[in-house]
């Protein structure tokens, strides 16, 4: 499933790409920045987690994760907005 977002935050969008994979029975997010750097997001529990080795900000995550969380999984792709967090 391939899905691109909006983050809005002071006035600033940006667009970030999703891509939904199953890693050992595991669904994990890929997200993509427009700068070219890549996350990998999973949640556990009620929690979004990333990789030790992704610096995403507290608040960031959680947006994201949300914004995962609202998707429709019958949808093969669609753009969502998370406006001004």
């Amino acid at each position: 499933m391939h899905i691109k977002i909006i983050l809005s935050r002071n006035g600033i969008k940006q667009v970030v790409h999703l891509v939904s994979e199953t890693l050992k029975k595991l669904r994990v997010w890929k997200v993509r920045f427009h700068d070219g750097a890549e996350a990998v997001l999973f949640k556990c529990g009620s929690e979004w987690m990333q990789r030790n080795e992704d610096n995403l900000d507290r608040w960031l995550l959680k947006a994201i994760g949300e914004k995962i969380d609202q998707i429709d999984p019958k949808k093969s792709s669609a753009d969502f907005l998370i406006s001004d967090l």
